[in-house]
């Protein structure tokens, strides 16, 4: 409509030139033809109009179904694991914190994923609609893309492991791990850092694409060892008795007949040496318990040792057997013979006189 009042306006080059005056006919006629241009296109308006408004809503509509979708699952992982926790199914699996958070980081991730594949796809085709080629815009992309990569390859690196981590549940918050580049207790489990507590209570920050080997100490079982030391004259079948007695009564008293998940066996001697021998005792626990185990069957068997009488290396010495008197005359020499003045010995020792000379 512009263009054809301007063409009517005349197209002089020359400004000195004064324009020629529009009228009535002109300004009718400009008009009619822009009546006439938005009559032929108004309805190619009014589908890509509609088409637009279309994919618009279709993507809202399906984030939202699908977001509601997953954090739905995510809310019956949640009450699944508060289900089971507290009984003896849920000391098999892992906790509720840890459950909670692994679950947690997965719907945030698929929610990210969901959202910009959604949108993404939407706004490709809305762009489409215009007629405009989205090749050069593709390429550019996957430039910058791959640039960006590049630049920032260990922050990709440490958000995809991540993801692996979590999604395959390597480990979780208060598992007690050996990363290699640090050990400790799990205090946070993210996608691109893991927080990890020392035994002093220090935080090591862990990048989880750092992390090439992975020992979870708290998954499976675990094994608790006691060595007991005696002394070499001991009664062995004795021993084994005790033994045998202490772990029979600590697999049956709260709350050790649950951390323990086999019957305390005496594997025999570990070691006989001159001075003592070491009989070994071993037990299979729940994960993350047998230190706890270790401890109490020391205790245990420590007083019931003393109980029966049984010495440790170490312990009070066994009393002596009492010494015959000493001989006083022991530690003194033999009398000489040159101590008697009269012994032949004196005598014959003794100096010649000299002759007397006054007679």
């Amino acid at each position: 409509m512009f263009l054809s009042v301007l063409s009517a306006a005349g197209t002089d080059p020359d400004p000195t030139k004064t324009p020629k005056p529009v009228t009535l006919d002109d300004a009718h006629e400009s008009a009619q033809n822009a009546a006439s241009w938005v009559e032929e296109n108004w309805s190619t308006w009014l589908a890509i109009g509609l088409r637009i408004l279309l994919i618009v809503v279709i993507a809202m509509v399906l984030r939202v179904l699908v977001r509601r979708t997953i954090t739905k699952f995510i809310d019956r992982m949640n009450r699944t694991a508060q289900a089971v926790d507290g009984t003896a199914l849920g000391g098999l699996l892992v906790n509720v914190e840890r459950r909670r958070q692994r679950s947690q980081a997965i719907g945030s991730v698929l929610r990210s994923v969901a959202s910009f594949l959604i949108l993404g796809t939407a706004a490709l085709m809305v762009l489409s609609t215009f007629e405009i080629n989205l090749a050069p815009l593709l390429a550019s992309a996957g430039v910058a893309g791959v640039a960006i990569g590049f630049g920032a390859r260990n922050l990709v690196t440490d958000f995809l492991s991540g993801v692996f981590m979590i999604l395959e549940d390597q480990y979780g918050v208060g598992d007690s791990i050996d990363a290699g580049v640090a050990s400790g207790e799990v205090v946070e489990v993210g996608l691109r850092v893991t927080k990890l507590r020392g035994d002093a209570g220090e935080i090591w920050y862990v990048r989880n694409g750092e992390v090439k080997r992975i020992g979870n100490l708290s998954q499976g079982w675990s094994t608790a060892g006691v060595d007991v030391t005696v002394r070499p004259d001991e009664d062995l079948d004795k021993v084994k008795r005790v033994l045998g007695e202490v772990g029979e009564r600590i697999g049956k008293d709260e709350p050790w007949n649950e951390q323990l998940w086999g019957p305390v066996e005496v594997l025999g001697l570990d070691s006989v040496l001159l001075d003592q021998m070491v009989v070994r005792v071993s037990a299979k626990t729940m994960p993350g318990k047998s230190l706890g185990v270790e401890r109490e069957l020391r205790w245990r068997i420590k007083r019931a040792f003393d109980e029966e009488g049984i010495r440790i290396v170490g312990g009070l010495p066994l009393p002596l057997e009492e010494a015959p008197a000493a001989d006083p005359t022991a530690g003194m020499a033999a009398p000489s013979a040159y101590a008697s003045a009269t012994s032949p010995q004196s005598l014959t020792a003794s100096p010649i006189p000299p002759p007397n000379l006054s007679k």
